[in-house]
């Protein structure tokens, strides 16, 4: 993640992402560097408009988060139903012993 993050950084900035320039970062960080990570990362941007790629990776992981509420209000609804049995097994056994 740290070498995507400098990446990430050097596009803000408005810089160009390239090997010297993610080393230098990565660098400046304290991070020790591994060469093979960094031309994997600037391999991998070869043609990819990062500004297009952060705007779809918002709306995906804006969706799991949409679907969220609805799913926990299945659990309470199952909770409820797992406390009713809980007090008529309750009930139950409070009339087996009188």
């Amino acid at each position: 993640m740290l070498y995507i993050y400098a990446a990430l950084l050097l596009h803000k900035a408005g810089q160009k992402v390239e090997e010297a320039s993610v080393k230098k970062v990565l660098e400046a960080a304290g991070i020790k560097v591994d060469d093979n990570r960094v031309r994997a990362l600037i391999a991998a941007l070869n043609g990819v408009d990062i500004e297009t790629a952060i705007k779809e990776a918002a709306m995906v992981s804006a969706a799991p988060v949409a679907a969220a509420p609805g799913a926990a209000a299945g659990k309470k609804e199952e909770k409820v139903e797992e406390k009713k049995s809980a007090e008529e097994a309750a009930a139950g056994l409070g009339a087996l012993f009188g």
